[in-house]
């Protein structure tokens, strides 16, 4: 994150704000076709269907004259070059991940500045030299192609990776030999949401059967299965773990504890709650016992302790509690709780140096505490500010570890965890030639529409007049138990720079309160996450923080279905709205990829009851005629797998149809990309150039550069 402001000198000046004309643009033609559905007595239309088969032909020019129009306009922005050019130079600087070891080595990934992927190192202890161990960059010319999930051996012999082309989420899995660095034959495929379960001389993951060809990212992934690989072999040699042909719509995960005694299954039917089997792997005959038989809670193992299992588990206990497990006598009753339940939702814990490192979130950032092996607490580890701890790495019998804490204006800083002594001190932290000291960080409470107290975090530059002239940027999220921690991102720095308030809700839908807040935001509560949204707009506006005609708003993914869906309500409230990867298409998102999987979150068309709520407010169905809508540019990808690009391609073509206004309603179409997960930097940097330099316009914010 090294900038040299002296090199590049941006001169703003939001005091006054000019207004844009627009001019209506010149849309592409898009084909209505009379498709049309019968739910339950109610005939939805549903004319851009054919837009769902992104690689017709039909499609492509489709794709092709949209993004015409979009960058057509976007090259009409006289600042967009300097706008890049000024991300450019915030993004050049080290940036480096926590080491994690395996064996007598540390591996970290570390990017030099603007390489479009992290590169892999290792070394020789802690004070060994770094050399280069595995870089992605070779694996493109473009660097489309991404590391995608990775995992040494116990013993460090061995390190499996898995990649990921043009942002799918099918991977291909490789292993290395570690001391020679040479990849070898495994080559393993068609495998998604997978992680890599080290046993011995191989290890156990999750794929799917080989999809038809030419519907590889639009096809439903059904019929998962586990497997275990032994190095050297075949994949076709693989050994079948476990499968259940009678549940189609079922995910499995593997685990295994690091002594590599037991392995964990996870078997979910959605996005959240999951079944809890396990497998004493030191006997090869013995059973797979079923600790969890329903999809009623979440679980997740810690690790084991001899002969049972430390479970992290929300089983009466919305904020959640961990215990000790007999995989042998499973009931509840037989269950011994080591750290109880409390006031703040205990996040994640982990077994380093014969302690337990408990992380807590309290009111959306989080709290460090050391524990015995009872659940005696020790100490609490303090954090410099408020802030999130994204990544926790250690070994049960070792007293070093390592954590990389950040927040808004605090950049990711890793430090090393003494466990024995319970302190922890900075190991790495970025050079930044950036002023974070100028900016202010508040957390905030205001009240929903029904009452809720909802938290907001509000970032902006010392000496901000609260006139309601600033141009601000609200973005959340609402879904899948999902918790927005402060978060340090290097597009936002050039907002808050330039005079920007930054915005950022903890609406119903995520896990910042535990179970009960994330339920209270699902299903038939779902308009509960539109009205937080809506209610801290209203909020920032009654402050003075800004007015409707300064604010622009963001979402992706479960969030750019928000954004559409409170852009469609409350048209009024915003300037610009900025959707990205959304699920727009509420009625037909489950037959899609792993679309299936949401059901649990949303609910499904299918059901009578659920099609009610959900057509009452999906975004693509509730776009209306004579409705003057803000400033819109969608953004997806081609080949997004997980929210397939038809959800924003019908959203566009309706809004293009319907609203008759000047402001632009324009889509952003990348190529050779993703839902998001490995985007190359260079994509990153163009996607936010385009981002900014369309709030900046719309929003009528003077530069001078």
């Amino acid at each position: 994150m090294k900038t040299i402001l002296t090199a590049f000198i941006m001169l703003t000046l939001f005091a006054s704000t000019f207004i844009i004309p627009q001019t209506k643009l010149v849309y592409p033609y898009t084909r209505k076709d009379t498709v049309k559905d019968n739910y339950f007595g109610t005939v939805v239309p549903d004319p851009y269907r054919w837009l769902e088969d992104d690689t017709a032909q039909a499609v492509k020019e489709w794709v092709k004259e949209e993004n015409d129009v979009t960058f057509s306009y976007l090259d009409k922005i006289p600042y967009r070059g300097k706008i890049k050019s000024r991300l450019e130079k915030l993004w050049n600087y080290p940036k480096y991940s926590a080491p994690f070891k395996a064996g007598g080595n540390y591996f970290f990934f570390k990017n030099d500045g603007l390489q479009n992927q992290a590169v892999l190192y290792i070394q020789n202890g802690l004070n060994g030299s770094p050399e280069v161990f595995l870089d992605p960059n070779k694996l493109s010319k473009d660097g489309t192609v991404s590391l995608s999930t990775y995992a040494p051996s116990n013993d460090g012999k061995y390190f499996a990776y898995g990649t990921a082309s043009g942002g799918s989420d099918w991977n291909e899995f490789h292993v290395m030999d570690v001391a020679s660095k040479i990849v070898l034959s495994d080559d393993l495929k068609w495998i998604k949401f997978s992680g890599i379960a080290w046993f011995k001389d191989g290890f156990f993951y999750s794929r799917y059967p080989t999809p038809a060809k030419g519907e590889e990212l639009t096809s439903k992934n059904e019929f998962h299965k586990i497997y275990y690989h032994k190095l050297g072999t075949d994949q076709s040699e693989d050994k079948l773990i476990y499968e259940n042909l009678n549940a189609p719509k079922l995910t499995v995960d593997a685990q295994t504890t690091e002594d590599e005694k037991f392995l964990i299954l996870y078997l979910s039917t959605g996005t959240s709650n999951n079944a809890l089997y396990v497998k004493d792997l030191q006997h090869e005959d013995s059973p797979m016992l079923k600790v969890v038989d329903n999809f009623e809670h979440n679980y997740s193992v810690v690790d084991n302790i001899g002969d049972k299992l430390l479970v992290l588990t929300d089983k009466n206990a919305p904020r959640y509690r961990l215990v000790l497990v007999d995989p042998k006598n499973p009931e509840e009753k037989n269950w011994k709780t080591i750290i109880p339940e409390k006031k703040d939702v205990l996040q994640s814990v982990s077994l380093i140096g014969g302690k337990l490192a408990a992380i807590y979130m309290k009111d959306a950032s989080n709290r460090m505490f050391m524990y015995d092996l009872s659940g005696k607490h020790e100490e609490e580890i303090k954090l410099p500010a408020l802030g999130t701890i994204e990544s926790l790495s250690g070994k049960r019998d070792e007293n070093i570890a390592f954590y990389d804490f950040t927040s808004f204006t605090f950049p990711p800083t890793i430090y090393e965890l003494n466990v024995a002594k319970n302190t922890s001190t900075v190991f790495r932290k970025p050079e930044i030639d950036f002023n974070f000291s100028d900016y202010v960080t508040k957390q905030v409470f205001y009240k929903s529409k029904d009452g809720t107290r909802v938290p907001m975090f509000i970032v902006y530059k010392k000496g901000l007049k609260r006139n309601g002239k600033n141009p601000a940027f609200l973005y959340a999220y609402g879904g899948f138990d999902i918790s927005i921690n402060p978060a340090f991102s290097i597009t936002r720095l050039i907002f808050l720079e330039n005079g920007g308030v930054l915005a950022i809700p903890n609406i119903r839908g995520g896990g910042e309160y535990g179970e009960a807040w994330h339920k209270a935001g699902m299903l038939g509560n779902k308009q509960n996450v539109f009205d937080d949204f809506i209610a801290a707009a209203e909020y920032l506006i009654k402050e003075k923080y800004t007015s409707s005609k300064m604010l622009a708003i963001n979402g992706a993914s479960n969030g750019g279905m928000l954004i559409g869906a409170v852009t469609n309500q409350r048209p009024d409230l915003f300037r610009v709205a900025i959707p990205q990867v959304g699920v727009q298409d509420m009625l037909r998102f489950q037959k899609f990829t792993i679309g299936w999987a949401w059901v649990n979150e949303y609910g499904s068309s299918d059901d009578s009851a659920q099609f009610q709520y959900l057509y009452k407010y999906s975004p693509l169905q509730n776009i209306k005629s004579g409705v003057n809508y803000p400033a819109v540019m969608a953004t997806t990808a081609d080949h997004d797998d997980r929210v397939v690009p038809a959800h924003s391609f019908k959203y566009i073509a309706t809004l293009q149809d319907k609203y008759k206004g000047n402001n632009p309603v324009i889509i952003r179409i990348e190529t050779r990309a993703g839902h998001g997960a490995g985007k190359p930097t260079s994509k990153i940097i163009d996607e936010w150039t385009d981002i900014w330099s369309f709030i900046f316009y719309n929003l009528g914010m003077k530069t001078i550069y």
